[in-house]
């Protein structure tokens, strides 16, 4: 009695998921984001338009290595198709700080000092890029840094949003 009662955790361990992480389909609750690079903000307020959220850490290789790709993603959409922000989950906010200093960061840019955005997007592994429609669904999860201005991440990005980046809007 007792195994059964324990598999569905360990299922869930052993898929990666963490507790209450939200997964495709799933909305994005209420939750403050507090600033980097800019003030505070509720997830409420990215409501409207599609969302494309990157988690990520100073100290990791290949976050660093795609956040030149998602500014120029960002800079590929003058219409403001959708919105572009970064989430760090550095422990010191300092760390943070100084690579977006470095990198001339132009999008939003937050700390998640509490872990409440890694757990509820289920940041296990970094980088992670969550794409949430204008509803506040999550669309789709990529774990692992890509070059976000390249053909087939624009292809991505089209057919999850219905979209054509860089086109006038509808």
């Amino acid at each position: 009695m007792i195994l059964v009662l324990c598999l569905p955790g360990a299922a869930a361990e052993a898929a990666g998921k963490t507790p209450g992480e939200l997964q495709i389909g799933d909305s994005l609750p209420e939750a403050t984001l507090q600033g980097l690079n800019g003030s505070p903000r509720k997830l409420s307020e990215f409501r409207g338009k599609p969302l494309i959220i990157n988690m990520w850490a100073s100290w990791c290789g290949p976050c660093r290595a795609e956040m030149a790709s998602l500014e120029r993603l960002a800079w590929l959409d003058p219409a403001g198709h959708f919105t572009v922000i970064g989430i760090s989950t550095d422990d010191y906010p300092e760390q943070a700080m100084t690579l977006l200093r470095k990198s001339n960061a132009t999008i939003n840019q937050f700390i998640d000092s509490k872990l409440q955005m890694e757990h509820m997007l289920g940041a296990t592994r970094l980088p992670l890029t969550v794409l949430i429609d204008a509803d506040g669904r999550v669309l789709d999860k990529i774990y692992g840094a890509r070059e976000w201005d390249d053909p087939e991440s624009l292809r991505l990005i089209d057919k999850m949003f219905r979209i054509r980046v860089g086109a006038p809007p509808p």
